[in-house]
């Protein structure tokens, strides 16, 4: 972000990994690292599918890497591990808000 506000002259960048996955992969990184099986936890409901999905997405970073002369250093699994090490630290602040009456546990963040 930092080399983006150096420009002189402003433009949209794409910061990626360049990697593509599934949400399944997402969700067997993100449960296994917490040591749980994801199916025994996520339901999946086809209603929520869309009729004309794109069958691949995946970020691009050439103008970053061309005029930033920016790389990915974290890949995919490390990415999904920084994320839910996150949410977990999320998760021990709310509790400490509602122990001390700050927050209602059904409150969303």
């Amino acid at each position: 972000m930092w080399l983006m506000l150096q420009q002189e002259k402003s433009g949209d960048y794409v910061v990626a990994t360049e990697e593509s996955h599934t949400v399944e992969e997402f969700l067997e990184v993100s449960f296994g690292y917490v040591g749980l099986k994801w199916k025994d936890h996520v339901m999946i409901d086809k209603r929520y599918f869309r009729r004309a999905e794109v069958d691949n997405l995946e970020g691009v970073a050439t103008k970053a890497n061309k005029v930033l002369g920016w790389k990915s250093k974290i890949g995919f699994e490390q990415l999904v591990k920084m994320i839910v090490d996150e949410d977990i630290e999320l998760a021990k602040r709310e509790k400490v808000l509602v122990a001390v009456g700050y927050m209602d546990a059904h409150q969303q963040p």
